[in-house]
């Protein structure tokens, strides 16, 4: 605690974090799935993205001998982005989740809690923001095939990928910032495994008003923006798959975005969930329990959603253990 001007009141510079309250047994159970999940996540998502820059760089002694090119589009340049994103996305909150279900310590400062809500807020702007970016880039490679390989330049690519981090992280500022200037007073304990938003200013003594509009605005334009530009893309997807004479040519083109459409529908439906809730006395629990979804169990998915249902990954993969066999 910390003496504020007002004398008898404090300030609260370290928060108490609760993580799932349950029998020993059934917490040590959760702390071994999470452990486990947010192995394979990084795990998954390195082995993607050393297959797709050892492809682009044609370094056979890494992971794929040089034959294999498929990997060089920026299909796979996205989807190393979405990956390296994803990494880090759930080490901004897992790591401290699993001290935290330990009893190790439970207590997060001032300072490392808007830390951590901002690089998961800002990396969750970001994932929209690619998501929508892949969509755009799969509907050029369906709708506009011939002229695909000119518009979807390394130069264009790499500025979509480069602005969908530099938004992500520029527009949360805002509300971290807002954050910041809030005073707590007690109690000190957030409902929830890391710092959200909800959970947290609801513990502060003075306005959120500015906190929650602004975040309000954000995920309306966040959300719905990136929506709108993929709900778009499919659209103009869905309607030249159906034009496709031959069954296996529209077979083909679906598979090209399937991987992604899955990945899209997972995400878009838990955040739906999140906005969605059913009264105010539920809000915070059921935001935690969505969040495993989120933080979790999508980066988690992910990369298998990528590995199974995409032929080229599969192959590329399959190249790197005959080769290292």
């Amino acid at each position: 605690m910390e003496k504020t001007n007002e004398g008898a009141q404090t300030k609260v510079m370290e928060f108490i974090l609760l993580d799932f309250p349950r029998s020993h047994y059934i917490q040590m159970f959760i702390f071994i799935i999470f452990l486990v999940m947010y192995t394979l996540t990084v795990l998954g998502n390195v082995v993607i993205i050393i297959l797709v820059i050892s492809n682009q760089r044609n370094v056979a002694i890494i992971m794929v001998v040089t034959a294999n090119q498929r990997l060089h589009t920026p299909m796979y340049f996205f989807l190393s982005n979405l990956s390296f994103l994803e990494i880090w996305y759930t080490t901004a909150c897992v790591p401290k989740t699993l001290v935290t279900i330990l009893g190790w310590n439970r207590t997060i400062s001032f300072i490392g809690c808007i830390m951590q809500m901002y690089f998961v807020f800002a990396l969750g702007c970001t994932e929209y923001f690619l998501l929508s970016v892949m969509a755009y880039d799969r509907y050029l490679a369906i709708c506009y095939p011939l002229q695909y390989t000119t518009i979807m330049n390394f130069h264009f690519s790499s500025m979509l990928a480069a602005s969908s981090w530099l938004c992500g992280f520029i527009i949360f500022s805002i509300p971290a910032y807002l954050i910041s200037r809030l005073t707590f007073c007690g109690p000190n304990v957030i409902n929830h495994f890391y710092c959200n938003i909800d959970s947290w200013i609801i513990l502060a003594c003075s306005s959120t008003y500015n906190v929650e509009m602004s975040a309000f605005v954000i995920a309306i334009f966040v959300i719905l923006g990136s929506c709108t530009i993929t709900l778009l893309s499919y659209i103009y997807i869905i309607s030249t798959i159906l034009h496709i004479s031959s069954a296996k040519g529209q077979q083909k083109a679906f598979s090209t975005c399937s991987s992604h459409l899955a990945v899209v529908i997972i995400w878009y439906g838990s955040t739906i969930f999140l906005f969605v809730k059913p009264s105010k006395s539920t809000s915070l629990e059921m935001t935690k329990l969505v969040n495993i979804l989120n933080t979790i169990l999508t980066p988690f998915l992910n990369p298998f959603i990528y590995t199974l249902r995409n032929k080229e990954v599969k192959e590329a993969f399959r190249h790197s253990l005959n080769w290292s066999g």
